[in-house]
């Protein structure tokens, strides 16, 4: 980067607008410019968070014709991200976009191919990896406390009655990066391969929106160049249980669940101790002494008050645990120090195309889908 900050314009102003305060309190980044297609939402919230009228965009392709954006930040329905990623790296923009990074495996190549030739920076903005609950079980991995890894799972159920009606055409692994992060992260591997089923049925009504009649959809991953495997499943309708996005790893020391209801501590269980002390609760630490001081906050707090203005990612959720302003400041930095952000481009195709393949898989009675080389890193 030739210049001091980096102007970010926000594309998709639900979601989004959750990251505007900490792009405009970070210390390397410019929150430049807003984008939303309905007038009223887009003055609303550039009045909030004092965006100049003059950089307010319905369009686009306008914003994307401004030479002084530098990076932006996608934010729009899962059906548009490809599209709107191609359209910025054609534009010269750098791309963060929240997840998934595509709905097929053609568009997260052409996604993969573009990056390589324009050399601009791409994100898929996956939450987890960033939660204060895997950075806790990173550093627990890193220290040796762990042990040797022997196995991973995770999961993500969630009812997605009463969102955007354009949930209803979507097949429960085509949303699976929450799940696929965490134990392709923790190792800093790949997929090889995936076996995925289906189970249960969803209503008819919405069988024929997705395309899909399962109510769960469950996968085993095989980790390439590894002897580990992990276990994840995902459900979107018709399936009672509070929302879920949990990780559990265990280890030859020491092995960490995820609580079973969410507002419960977690439970680390150490081995070699006598049966009923294996088991403890133990409090995750927050990890914002990891960003620039002017954000640390921001892990801890939402952006929107308690009165119906919270967005539900703090509702179900709770704000993700902590993550936004580490996904804002793992993008300015790649670009101010010219490095590949994480999940680059090829890890967050590997992170989707696992979903994607999943459901294929599961389609086909189970049958095994290989990972394309694109979405290899460790080839």
């Amino acid at each position: 980067m030739t210049t001091s900050k980096v102007n970010i314009a926000i594309v998709g102003l639900g979601f989004g607008a959750e990251f505007i305060p900490i792009y405009q309190k970070h210390p390397q980044a410019n929150m430049y410019a807003i984008c939303q297609r309905s007038e009223k939402e887009l003055n609303e919230v550039g009045e909030a968070y004092n965006i100049d009228v003059s950089r307010r965009f319905r369009s686009y392709e306008a914003l994307l014709k401004d030479p002084e954006v530098h990076a932006v930040h996608i934010n729009t329905p899962i059906h548009l991200h490809a599209e709107h990623t191609l359209m910025a790296l054609e534009a010269g923009k750098h791309v963060a976009c929240t997840v998934p990074m595509a709905t097929t495996v053609e568009d997260c190549k052409k996604i993969v191919d573009m990056v390589e030739e324009t050399g601009l920076k791409y994100t898929m903005a996956e939450t987890v990896v960033y939660s204060r609950e895997y950075l806790f079980v990173k550093e627990l991995y890193e220290k040796g406390e762990l042990g040797k890894i022997q196995y991973l799972q995770a999961s993500h159920p969630q009812d997605m009655e009463g969102w955007p009606d354009y949930w209803q055409h979507m097949k429960p692994m085509h949303y699976a990066t929450h799940v696929v992060s965490p134990v392709l992260g923790l190792t800093n591997r790949d997929a090889e391969y995936v076996s995925c089923f289906g189970s249960g049925t969803i209503n008819e009504e919405l069988t024929e929106k997705s395309g899909s009649p399962f109510a769960v959809e469950t996968c085993h991953i095989k980790l390439k160049d590894s002897d580990l495997s992990a276990h994840i499943y995902r459900s979107l309708f018709d399936t009672s249980r509070q929302y879920r996005e949990s990780f559990d790893v265990y280890g030859s020391k020491k092995s960490f669940e995820w609580p079973l209801i969410e507002g419960e501590d977690p439970v680390l269980h150490t081995a070699k101790k006598p049966e009923p002390e294996i088991p403890e609760r133990v409090k995750v630490p927050d990890y914002g002494h990891l960003l620039p001081k002017e954000i640390r906050d921001f892990t801890l707090e939402g952006v929107y008050d308690a009165e119906g203005h919270a967005h539900l990612s703090f509702i179900q959720g709770g704000g993700h645990g902590g993550s936004h302003p580490h996904l804002a400041h793992e993008f300015v930095d790649s670009i101010v120090n010219d490095r590949d952000p994480y999940p680059n481009a090829v890890q967050s195709a590997n992170w989707t195309c696992v979903g994607l393949l999943a459901h294929e898989s599961a389609m086909e009675g189970g049958i095994i889908k290989m990972l394309p080389d694109f979405t290899l890193s460790q080839k």
